[in-house]
């Protein structure tokens, strides 16, 4: 990939509106590839290992792209063997980014689950995207309400960066359908009543006819960790 740096102020919206829309009707790499070409190496990928779909399609569209991942110190013992089989598999160039020193594995996240998502994750990664043009998620409009209207291509005003949502536009069919045509190893927890994966914790598997997400936070007025806020 080539170097690029980041810009130092809002870029044309008009522009990443086009572009959004232009991507929305073409396949997912096609929006790695923009972003491969436009940002070069100020673009990362956040993986949260709950699939290997979106690093497949970055893999084949912009190799060695560099792909984060937040050690919470809480991910279940089957993510961390999960990780290491992608990472294996397509030799990535993987950074594994932890919480700052002076946190520790503690119990917070019994009486102050938001502050334990901010230590763990929100700080996490926003040291991992600092000095970067633009970053690319796995976000889906069918995994919450909150996510309904993710434009594939955006401008992350908390972030003052572009956010890539290549698989905004794609359904469980849709996710499960390319993992069978590509044979793409599986995180066992899907397989386990887990259709979303988050640290072990908060997180439970859910039963027949729930909600996907229904496992996350469970009993807690929380939806979403924070990095898509």
């Amino acid at each position: 990939m080539r170097a690029a740096t980041a810009p130092s102020a809002v870029p044309d919206l008009a522009e990443l509106a086009a572009e959004s829309a232009r991507l929305e009707a073409m396949p997912a790499g096609a929006a790695v590839r923009w972003a491969a070409d436009r940002f070069g190496d100020s673009l990362v990928i956040a993986g949260s290992f709950q699939d290997a779909v979106l690093i497949d399609i970055a893999e084949k569209a912009a190799p060695g792209i560099e792909v984060v991942f937040l050690d919470t110190q809480y991910h279940f013992a089957e993510t961390l063997w999960f990780v290491e089989e992608v990472r294996r598999r397509y030799d990535l160039n993987l950074r594994v980014v932890s919480p700052l020193p002076d946190v520790a594995p503690d119990n917070r996240w019994q009486a102050d689950v938001e502050g334990c998502c901010g230590v763990r994750k929100v700080e996490p990664l926003a040291r991992a995207l600092a000095g970067k043009a633009a970053w690319i998620t796995g976000l889906r409009r069918v995994d919450a309400p909150t996510r309904a209207n993710a434009p594939v291509v955006s401008w992350d005003l908390a972030r003052s960066m572009v956010k890539l949502n290549p698989l905004a536009a794609w359904t469980d069919g849709d996710m499960a359908g390319y993992i069978a045509d590509h044979d793409l190893p599986v995180n066992p927890l899907t397989e386990r009543g887990y259709p979303s994966v988050g640290c072990w914790p908060c997180t439970r598997p859910v039963a027949p006819g729930e909600d996907p997400r229904a496992g996350r936070w469970s009993g807690k007025d929380k939806t979403e960790c924070g990095l898509h806020a």
